[in-house]
């Protein structure tokens, strides 16, 4: 297509279906899917188009699960973009309305996203930093009990998908947005570790600040780790919309993720 130049015509839930049968999605199957839908041209109804579109593909008993993080819900004294003044940070954590998984919208996670967490329906994990949201028959299993303290280890949504042998589906992004692969850092020996924070609903209908020793996600060489995924054949790439959709077995990735950062990542004992 000439640069500049409209597509034939828009690209609306049927043509969307026929691309998500084509690249692979499983009917009946679990997919958790990041997005960014500016890369994928016109589309006749915007996100709803998708969600549908993956709901014909996935069928009734499919489930489509996204990541609805609020990543703002933290503790500011690690905020850096931008940074607050440091006698700002007793205000916040004092002030920050407390997580509610009905209520509180995800932060820069799509407009996907956000559509499926208001979706009639849908489910959402409680874990004030990193929650997810799912719509189908596995919905339950996949955001219950989704632990403060391993928030995406074996505790988390991320863990009951790699049981369930679902899919990840990347649609306008690449292979740092791939969230799974932060499962990989769990699996580890002795992961580098930090304190976080996140303001919380109280017993009492209050609100109240928690804090917890996790983690310390880093996604820096995801793009490498993922091109060198893609290379052993396991990410199908096809077009979606005017954009390209990725997908691949979420246990592969992760699988590749532990030895690959195994071999390109020290930790805090070496």
């Amino acid at each position: 297509m000439i640069a500049g130049a409209a597509p034939a015509r828009p690209h609306t839930r049927a043509s969307l279906a026929a691309q998500f049968r084509a690249l692979g999605v499983r009917p009946g199957g679990t997919v958790l899917v990041h997005a960014s839908l500016r890369p994928l041209g016109f589309l006749c109804g915007g996100p709803e188009a998708v969600v549908l579109a993956l709901r014909d593909v996935l069928g009734p008993a499919g489930t489509l699960v996204v990541p609805t993080h609020t990543p703002d819900n933290s503790d500011p004294a690690g905020w850096t973009n931008p940074p607050v003044p440091a006698d700002w940070w007793p205000v916040i954590r004092d002030e920050l309305p407390g997580f509610d998984p009905a209520v509180t919208p995800s932060r820069f996670m799509g407009a996907l996203a956000e559509l499926v967490r208001t979706w009639p329906g849908a489910r959402r994990s409680d874990h004030p930093h990193v929650s997810f949201a799912a719509l189908g028959p596995a919905a339950d299993r996949v955001v219950a009990d989704h632990a403060l303290a391993d928030m995406l280890g074996e505790g988390s949504p991320l863990a009951r998908l790699y049981e369930l042998d679902a899919d990840v589906l990347l649609l306008g992004v690449e292979h740092d947005s791939n969230t799974s692969l932060h499962l990989a850092e769990y699996r580890q020996p002795a992961p580098p570790r930090q304190r976080c924070g996140a303001a919380v609903l109280a017993g009492d209908g209050g609100r109240a600040w928690v804090w917890w020793d996790d983690i310390r996600l880093d996604d820096d060489g995801f793009a490498r780790l993922g091109t060198e995924l893609a290379a052993t054949g396991a990410v199908r790439l096809g077009p979606v919309g005017d954009g390209t959709g990725r997908l691949m077995r979420q246990r592969v990735a992760v699988d590749f993720a532990v030895d690959w950062l195994a071999r390109n990542r020290g930790t805090e004992e070496s």
